[in-house]
C-alpha cells in the first residue's frame, strides 16, 4: 500500500500535465517559448567567446609557431627540427612534392596536416619552407 500512493500521485501529475500541455496551440507554445528564452549570455571577464575573423592566408612562421613547433621544435618522435640540416637532409632529398604530400596526408608519427586541420596546402608548404629556410 505504501508504494501505491506515490505511483498514483505521479500518474495523476503526468496525466494532468499532459492534458494541460495539450490545450495550448502552436502559436501559444511559440509565445511561451519567446517569453522564457534567455535575454543574454553571461561570461566571466576574459572568457568571452572569440570570433576568428579570416585575415587571409597565414605565413609559414605563423603556421609553424602555432601548429608545428610542438614536434618540430624539439624533434618529438623523430620529427626533423627547424633549421637542423642533418635532420632535414633525408627529407629534402625526396623533394618538395613528397614533403607536401607528407604534410597534407601525414607520415609516420605526424598526423595529417600536422593537426592544422584548417590550413590550406599553400600554408603547409609555407610552414615547410619556414622550417627548412637557410638549409
Amino acid at each position: 500500500m505504501n508504494m501505491i500512493r506515490p505511483i498514483l500521485v505521479l500518474f495523476t501529475a503526468i496525466l494532468t500535465f499532459s492534458t494541460f500541455a495539450a490545450e495550448f496551440s502552436q502559436s501559444e507554445r511559440d509565445a511561451i517559448t519567446e517569453r522564457i528564452k534567455p535575454v543574454g549570455d553571461v561570461y566571466l571577464a576574459g572568457s568571452e567567446p572569440v570570433k576568428a575573423e579570416p585575415s587571409g592566408p597565414r605565413d609559414g612562421a605563423t603556421v609553424y609557431g602555432t601548429y608545428c613547433v610542438a614536434c618540430h621544435g624539439t624533434g618529438v618522435s623523430g620529427a626533423p627540427k627547424k633549421g637542423d640540416a642533418t635532420d632535414w637532409q633525408p627529407h629534402l632529398a625526396k623533394g618538395m612534392d613528397v614533403l607536401k604530400d607528407h604534410a597534407i596526408n601525414g607520415f609516420n608519427a605526424m598526423p595529417p596536416k600536422g593537426t592544422c586541420m584548417d590550413c590550406t596546402d599553400d600554408e603547409l608548404v609555407a610552414a615547410i619552407k619556414n622550417m627548412t629556410e637557410g638549409l
